[in-house]
């Protein structure tokens, strides 16, 4: 365990000490146990997201004295964004009061806490990722891949590159390459592309990129052998600009390497420098300062110094406005929740049905200052996802620019697959699903 480790565990400890030995403390507090990660290959990722998750949380505490009088209190762990320091982390956490739910932003965590978490009935968050059978529910009514799983990014990617084809149709004989980074969350979609492959009638070719990514130059050696019409980069960390700058360095042009939510970030483009210019990816939220949520997080914290980013020049970036995002959602769900069980702290079962009937349409995000930022989510007992869908933006050398409409999934197709898959899991684990009435 790093030092820094050692140093949130004894402060996480502290913490849980005070609040066994004075409890009315909690009483009108709601926690958020962070597995964070601001070290490692994917610091850039943690920081920026779990900054504007911490951001919004602040903005609520310091602008509206919490939720209905309830004041949000966190701390973070340490993990690296590994799997054993996540669970590590989850179990000193989960024994706090009054916990509001997980947000690990992993995927390798989520499935190391599918059978915990459920038993504990805490919710664990995971905005834009997910294994792909969470989102049906009635299986996992502790899990929640809100605003896109990895089938509706994977069905929306391949419907962009059929638009600028001119037509899905026109897909036929196109070749399709997949980088995709080699973790359980790289390799989430494999059937997924090629369930497309077959439909559409493309030649697909998916390739692993080893952990943490540094080194890609077999993989685009092949990539130039094969002379692919897209190659979608699945990446992560440092993964993404290495690719954008190997490709480069094979002559594939950047305007047809196109990066799923992951591989969407300044600090996915910013290193690999010129040769990312044209280089198109997948967002569930635009970046920039504009949102009136994000003006009144600079107004409220980073003018007083009181912000989490450290570099100033990151607040609106790609990550940072999707923790903001991700705790608007977090914060909706306990008000929501709140609209039932009362204006209280609540337990992670009660914060579950919050998110459960979740449902922001147009007004409420307007609302929330989340006007343009946020898209509308209706989640249900069966449905754990939302809208699932994405636009795309392409990087012009300082900025991004928005390059498309919102483009939905092919639902209709996807669902049967994520039945089957949360079918599979819950006869293995001898779950009988819940009956929703949606």
């Amino acid at each position: 365990m790093s030092f820094t480790s050692k140093l949130r565990s004894f402060a996480l400890a502290t913490a849980l000490a005070l609040s066994v030995a004075t409890p009315a403390a909690w009483a009108d507090e709601q926690y958020f146990p962070l597995q964070s990660y601001r070290v490692g290959p994917y610091a850039a990722g943690g920081t920026g997201f779990f900054g504007g998750f911490i951001d919004y949380l602040n903005l609520v505490n310091i602008r509206d004295g919490g939720v209905n009088g309830v004041k949000l209190t966190w701390d973070e762990c340490e993990t690296q964004y590994e799997v054993e320091r996540g669970v590590e982390c989850y179990e000193r956490q989960k024994t706090a009061k009054n916990v509001a739910a997980f947000n690990p932003l992993s995927l390798g965590i989520q499935i190391a806490l599918l059978e915990r978490a459920t038993a504990d009935k805490i919710p664990v968050i995971t905005i834009d990722h997910g294994m792909t059978a969470t989102s049906d529910g009635r299986v996992f009514p502790y899990f929640f891949p809100l605003l896109m799983n990895p089938p509706s990014e994977t069905s929306a990617i391949i419907n962009y590159i059929g638009q600028r084809e001119g037509g899905l149709d026109k897909l036929k004989g196109k070749k399709v390459v997949v980088l995709y980074h080699g973790s359980p969350y790289g390799k989430e979609t494999i059937p997924i592309y090629e369930l497309l492959a077959e439909k559409y009638g493309f030649e697909l070719q998916q390739i692993e990129v080893p952990h943490p990514g540094s080194d890609q130059q077999s993989q685009w050696l092949t990539i130039r052998r094969l002379k692919p019409d897209y190659v979608v980069l699945r990446g992560w960390g440092v993964m993404n600009p290495v690719a954008i700058k190997s490709a480069q360095k094979v002559g594939f042009p950047v305007d047809h390497l196109i990066g799923n939510v992951w591989s969407n970030s300044e600090e996915d483009v910013i290193p690999a420098g010129s040769a990312a210019k044209g280089y198109i990816s997948l967002i569930t939220q635009p970046s920039g300062t504009e949102f009136p949520v994000v003006q009144e997080i600079i107004k409220t914290l980073y003018d007083k110094n009181l912000g989490n980013l450290e570099d100033k020049k990151r607040i609106g970036s790609v990550y940072h406005n999707l923790g903001i995002v991700n705790g608007i959602l977090n914060v909706e769900a306990i008000r929501t929740a709140q609209e039932k069980f009362g204006n209280r702290a609540l337990t992670g079962e009660e914060v579950q049905w919050g998110f459960e009937h979740l449902n922001l349409d147009e007004a409420k995000i307007a609302k929330l200052g989340g006007a343009g930022l946020l898209q509308q989510i209706h989640v249900t007992c069966a449905d754990h996802e939302g809208q699932g869908s994405v636009k795309f933006q392409q990087w012009d050398g300082e900025k991004w620019n928005l390059v498309s409409d919102w483009i939905k999934p092919d639902r209709e197709l996807l669902r049967p697959v994520i039945e089957a898959a949360a079918a599979k899991y819950a006869a293995e684990k001898n779950i009988t699903p819940r009956t929703c009435a949606e």
